[in-house]
């Protein structure tokens, strides 16, 4: 077994996330990464494993059996729509990744779009680092194919959610300026969709804004 990137080396890594295999680079190759001519590709998703992780309740990030609570890793649009495209994992795996995943961990890092493998992307996929992570912890989701086909995810009722940024829990002004700097996003869909579309948008950013902490509250 490979060492881990001495960047990352003291995060404590649940038992089931040290069964998974340390690519060349020293980082933990999650159980949905698909692999290409023998490597991993860290921006797709396996189809077998998406259908097996909702069929068999696995972990999106081990592998494992899901357990009573469930946790989305999921941007502030996200939490705005309460949709996400990706299976749940336990909330250790996804602690553990929001201090090591280079993308969450580096807000001005972008997404490598040379050779990407390419693949449906259900809903309306917003291509961008938002710098702040919400861990969204729930204990149900309801599953729904969007018009143009694939699957999302609607999550259930938060009992708790905790904010990251940079591997570290995140101020309040990092969550609203992702917030703020996100929504021009969903307005320009919500207007290409109509006024209802519009009028459905102001009522969840008005929800989601809800779940914003005060300062001394951040996770």
């Amino acid at each position: 077994m490979r060492d881990l990137n001495k960047k990352i080396a003291h995060v404590e890594m649940p038992e089931n996330m040290r069964r998974l295999s340390i690519n060349d680079e020293g980082y933990p190759i999650p159980w949905f990464v698909p692999y290409v001519n023998g490597k991993p590709e860290f921006r797709g998703m396996d189809g077998e494993k998406f259908k097996t992780a909702i069929r068999l309740k696995r972990c999106w990030m081990c592998g494992q059996p899901t357990g009573v609570h469930l946790c989305f890793a999921i941007g502030p649009m996200c939490m705005i729509t309460r949709t996400i495209a990706e299976p749940p994992s336990h909330y250790r795996c996804l602690r553990a990744a929001v201090e090591m995943c280079p993308f969450l961990t580096q807000p001005k890092m972008r997404r490598n779009e040379k050779d990407h493998p390419g693949g449906h992307i259900a809903g309306h996929g917003i291509m961008r680092n938002p710098g702040v992570t919400a861990l969204w912890i729930t204990r149900e989701y309801k599953m729904f194919r969007p018009p143009n086909g694939g699957v999302l995810f609607e999550l259930g009722a938060p009992e708790r959610i905790e904010f990251y940024a940079e591997g570290r829990p995140a101020t309040r002004a990092e969550i609203l300026h992702s917030i703020e700097t996100g929504l021009p996003l969903l307005q320009k869909i919500a207007a290409d969709e109509g006024p209802d579309a519009e009028a459905a948008l102001a009522k969840s950013i008005a929800k989601g804004m809800t779940l914003v902490p005060a300062e001394e509250r951040v996770a």
